[in-house]
């Protein structure tokens, strides 16, 4: 079973595969984040991205700005 890293790093993963997959750079979802209110710097976005940590609420907040409507979790 994944520990809490492995887990993290999954969704950390989905993000970075979806932002490649729509072709969105980190500065770019800055921007799209800022469309939809969300305040956010590339440096930070890059820094959680990297670690693997951040809230569900950010990865919601990032799949919106994309607008992402589906996820493949496999």
């Amino acid at each position: 079973m994944p520990d809490q890293n492995e887990w993290e790093m999954k969704a950390a993963n989905l993000l970075k595969s979806e932002l490649k997959r729509k072709g969105v750079t980190y500065a770019q979802l800055v921007e799209k984040l800022s469309e939809i209110g969300i305040s956010e710097k590339e440096v930070n976005v890059a820094n959680k991205l990297s670690r693997g940590k951040f809230s569900a609420a950010f990865l919601l907040q990032c799949l919106s700005a994309l607008q992402t409507a589906t996820l493949h979790l496999d």
